[in-house]
């Protein structure tokens, strides 16, 4: 995880920069349904390449939003599933949805 250093002092340029970026969005997206393998959030995202499923699921994980879980396993079994502190995340892009859905129907 980052250290306060780290962070912008505005709390909402903090939640930005940890979600800040369209793949990110959609993958917490996924993640707070159940809990994915690699391949599976990649042919869900469509046009995100693995490198850049790989980087963002990286950030999401150092960042203590998501874990990964890797079963040692061959062939590999890896999962991705949200932490406490994503799942706390999650509410504000269930309000990002509502309203989305209420823009959608203002227009």
């Amino acid at each position: 995880m980052r250290n306060m250093n780290e962070l912008p002092e505005c709390p909402v340029a903090t939640t930005v920069s940890l979600i800040g970026s369209k793949w990110k969005l959609l993958i917490i997206r996924n993640l707070m349904s159940r809990t994915w393998r690699f391949n599976e959030l990649l042919k869900s995202l469509d046009g995100i390449s693995q490198k850049v499923l790989t980087d963002n699921l990286r950030q999401l994980e150092s960042d203590g939003i998501i874990y990964r879980k890797d079963y040692k396993t061959n062939p590999p079994k890896v999962e991705y599933g949200m932490t406490d502190l994503g799942l706390e995340l999650g509410k504000m892009l269930n309000t990002m949805a509502s309203f989305g859905d209420f823009y959608k129907s203002q227009i």
